[in-house]
């Protein structure tokens, strides 16, 4: 059994990391506000399932590949970066033409494999993997630990998913003129690519 001072620091590194704004934060929050809560919730369950599998098969060996291999650490970063400036470039340009309303936006939020996918390409979600494996894990009980860390951020992500969500939905009611929610997305979008700025600046998506 994990002591309860290690889960207690687990806990509260999962909660912080999670919350925090990052790619899959700042994407579900301009997807509520586009799209609404119940288009986004396949997005929301994709970010929830893709993370928690990601812990888990990290957990299991995965991040051993990086160290036996560092240029995939590269190929990953470069992967990262592309995928991330597509999607503000997305987001950006997702608000409806002048002479529609939000309600007529044609676009299409993320699916649920879509998301669950973008967790291998989000160099957040590798930070905290990475980081809460090498740190929060027992020796003398690696599986204990790993089930333990899958649960915690399984349901942490289930607050975290739902509480940007939601804020996205806020910021709709704010938002109905085109002009309004081309302003929000193009602001979504910049704060989306500075979330780069770890992966420009950092040695390892850790951050270590």
């Amino acid at each position: 059994m994990m002591p309860f001072e290690l889960l207690l620091a687990l806990f509260v590194f999962a909660f912080v990391a999670s919350i925090t704004p990052g790619p899959n934060n700042l994407m579900l929050m301009a997807s509520g506000t586009n799209f609404g809560l119940k288009r986004t919730l396949p997005h929301m369950a994709g970010v929830t399932v893709g993370f928690t599998l990601m812990i888990v098969l990290v957990g299991l060996g995965l991040a051993q590949i990086f160290d036996a291999f560092p240029v995939t650490l590269l190929v990953l970063k470069g992967v990262s970066a592309a995928y991330l400036l597509y999607l503000a470039w997305k987001i950006a340009n997702a608000a409806p033409p002048p002479d529609a309303a939000m309600e007529a936006n044609t676009g299409k939020p993320f699916s649920f494999v879509q998301a669950a996918a973008f967790q291998w390409v989000n160099p957040k979600a590798w930070a905290m993997a990475l980081t809460a494996i090498s740190a929060y894990t027992l020796p003398d009980h690696p599986f204990i630990s790993l089930a333990i860390m899958a649960g915690i951020f399984a349901g942490i992500s289930l607050f975290s998913t739902s509480t940007w969500t939601v804020m996205g939905t806020q910021v709709r009611r704010f938002l109905h003129s085109p002009l309004r929610l081309r302003i929000f997305n193009i602001a979504a979008s910049l704060l989306l690519v500075a979330t780069l700025w770890p992966i420009l600046t950092s040695g390892d998506l850790a951050g270590h």
